[in-house]
């Protein structure tokens, strides 16, 4: 008897915020649950724990998480064990209280449970299921469960438009694209320099090439010094409106004269500005949560990203691998910078 595939899926209305989880065998059995506060990764999580207790016999687990599906294809799960629950810079593992039982639960038969990641809303019928069981659940805080395909579905998680809130009244229509990448002293330095300039016109050559096949196409970007003002020059030259995502007011206050100034003529270009916070943060722990939030509404309204990184620097890869769990592998673009 071959194994039984189980899609599984979880959704937040925040970050944290509202969310759900369910799990479903394509003409089968189907759950859901939710949870008042919390955040996508733990819904992911908890969806594959609950599909892997719930169903006996072998198991084929299929997600859109990354998050889920690499902790087991790449191992993950092993180095946080011999390391005592801590990751590689010595952090307590996230979410440990939602790993620890499945990985417990996965090595209790081995070769019982694998997993294989499905690109999301991809039309896939038995992922669209798992995302609208898991939508409905965040939305009612309710779950439910049955042997058959449930009757009746909600709408659908939107990608680009948040875990299924809808779009940001002050976001523009469009096909929304999030530019992230390196500061400025991986990119040549604060001044102009060849390799800024590189990236500026690999950018601005990637934008028109997209814009050919979306129309609507319209940049995200924090406007952070370095790749994100990069984003911004690179769409306005190739004729792509930008919207500029500011974590809170004036967050250019501290920098130098030329580069408020630089910093000022970029938001005055975009088509649109958003700030998410009312208020300037007073510590420098406060700010960097703000930034950790700001890029977390990146990754929950873009569709796609773009990240300048040289495949080292560690804050913009936990960031890369963010946008991989919450758009899917396939829509994140990592461009490489030039060799300085």
């Amino acid at each position: 008897m071959g194994a039984t595939e189980v899609y599984t899926d979880g959704a937040c209305l925040g970050n944290p915020g509202p969310g759900g989880w369910a799990w479903a065998v394509p003409g089968g059995r189907f759950a859901s649950g939710a949870a008042a506060a919390t955040t996508n990764q733990r819904m992911e999580i908890h969806a594959a724990l609950e599909a892997v207790q719930s169903l006996a016999g072998p198991l084929v687990v299929v997600s859109d998480s990354t998050y889920v599906v690499n902790c087991f294809r790449d191992r993950w799960w092993e180095g946080w064990l011999a390391r005592g629950w801590t990751t590689s810079a010595k952090k307590p593992v996230a979410n440990r209280d939602l790993w620890e039982p499945l990985i417990t639960a996965v090595r209790a038969e081995p070769g019982r449970v694998t997993f294989r990641w499905v690109k999301g809303h991809s039309d896939n019928p038995s992922n669209d299921l798992v995302d609208r069981l898991a939508v409905e659940a965040a939305r009612s805080q309710a779950g439910r469960h049955g042997d058959g395909p449930p009757a009746s579905l909600g709408p659908p998680d939107t990608p680009g438009a948040g875990a299924g809130a809808g779009a940001d009244p002050r976001l523009p229509a469009g096909r929304l694209l999030a530019v992230i990448g390196l500061k400025p002293p991986e990119l040549g330095g604060y001044g102009p320099n060849a390799t800024a300039d590189a990236v500026r016109a690999k950018l601005a050559e990637l934008l028109a090439a997209k814009q050919q096949v979306d129309t609507d196409l319209v940049v995200l970007t924090g406007l952070g010094l370095g790749a994100e003002q990069l984003a911004a020059e690179a769409a306005a030259a190739a004729g792509v409106p930008y919207v500029a995502v500011l974590p809170y007011p004036d967050p250019d206050s501290l920098w130098p004269a030329p580069s408020r100034q630089a910093f000022r003529a970029l938001v005055a270009g975009a088509t649109a500005t958003v700030v998410l916070q009312a208020s300037a943060p007073a510590t420098k722990a406060l700010a960097g949560a703000a930034l950790r939030r700001r890029d977390a509404w990146l990754a929950s309204h873009a569709a796609e990203a773009v990240a300048v990184w040289d495949g080292t620097d560690p804050v913009v890869g936990r960031a890369v691998r963010a946008l991989q769990d919450t758009l899917g592998d396939a829509e994140v673009w990592v461009l490489t910078p030039p060799a300085g």
